[in-house]
């Protein structure tokens, strides 16, 4: 029968449950499982962002007392950027554990592990559909709280550019020449990325932009005819070519609130290197203190009159695009 004294198992410390919770897991998100965001690891909470003209970069970190990078020229600018805190807590109690028994060769150690294990993955979960929402907000230009209202930071106001109008495909006309709408989104983003080339681009959609963009007579054609039809008509929200971008029904929502907005699309270049980053600072633990961040971490805690042990899962990220101007936003 497992007791509480089995948390002092170094099976439950630090290094053991970010092993745990930085495991390969199933993406949940489009964005995340496009891969389209760069990861790294900084040191501190606080990301010093380098402005040069249109572009914004990560300026990396130095010990303190050091030569810091060389900033040449009137137009770059440093600005800082907080790291997002992202703290969740949960509790194990003793009489949840109590009852455990070794069955076969698998011990009441390795029982508990997994039973952690899974309180963790629960709160990985919670933390990975953030990231997916934060990493649609730096697309859009403004990174919103949970609340889908409070700004956390708005990247164009920041670097003090201008946002781009939003550009319309004007889908409710049959007669609209939508591939010559494509160019004109195509030739916009390339004038924003300058002399940086890009791979090719692709949009996600809302529900009710996805609607109107393949229903269109122009685009209709095509879209029968792609070679993938078959498994298209299955499905009617896969990802299609048309106009030089592939075009993807985005469905992450959280309740009633969909991530892209229903009558709305954004279009990123594709194969830029650095242009969507997701920096991570260490979580505030004296363990990980000036250490390089990682996505995730957990602690456990034995609570008071060994009832039972608190734990907490976190992350601490900061997802910025960081060309925002060459994603287009696009209406019906």
């Amino acid at each position: 029968m497992a007791e509480i004294s089995i948390f002092q198992d170094e099976a439950f410390g630090v290094a053991a449950l970010l092993t745990v919770i930085n495991e390969d897991h199933v993406l949940p998100g489009q964005i995340a499982a496009a891969g389209l965001f760069e990861e790294q690891g900084v040191s501190g909470t606080t990301v010093q962002i380098e402005k040069d003209g249109m572009t914004l970069a990560l300026v990396k970190a130095a010990p303190r007392g050091s030569t810091g990078q060389v900033v040449t020229g009137n137009k770059r600018n440093l600005i800082p950027f907080n790291t997002v805190h992202l703290p969740e807590t949960f509790q194990i109690l003793a009489d949840e554990i109590q009852g455990i028994r070794a069955v076969g060769s698998v011990t009441e150690l390795m029982q508990v592990q997994a039973y952690v294990a899974k309180r963790v993955e629960k709160a990985r979960r919670q933390l990975d559909l953030t990231h997916e929402f934060q990493r649609i907000g730096a697309i859009k230009g403004k990174v919103v709280d949970a609340d889908g209202q409070s700004v956390l930071f708005d990247i164009f106001q920041r670097f003090g550019m201008a946002r781009p109008k939003v550009f319309s495909m004007e889908l409710d006309n049959p007669d609209t020449d939508v591939a010559a709408k494509c160019v004109e989104v195509l030739d916009a983003q390339e004038d924003a990325l300058g002399t940086v080339t890009s791979t090719g681009a692709h949009a996600y959609c809302g529900k009710v932009y996805w609607a109107k963009f393949i229903a269109q007579k122009n685009v209709r054609e095509a879209y029968l005819g792609w070679e993938r039809a078959s498994q298209l008509m299955g499905d009617r929200r896969l990802p299609f070519e048309f106009g030089g971008i592939t075009w993807e029904r985005y469905k992450g929502k959280i309740g009633n609130m969909p991530f892209v907005a229903d009558d709305r699309a954004h279009v990123v270049p594709m194969g830029v290197p650095e242009l969507f980053i997701s920096a991570f600072a260490p979580a505030d633990y004296m363990e990980t203190v000036n250490t390089e961040g990682m996505p995730y971490y957990s602690k456990l805690e034995v609570m008071k009159y060994d009832k039972g042990v608190e734990g907490e899962a976190q992350s601490n990220p900061l997802h910025l695009c960081t060309r925002p101007a060459s994603v287009r936003e696009l209406t019906i």
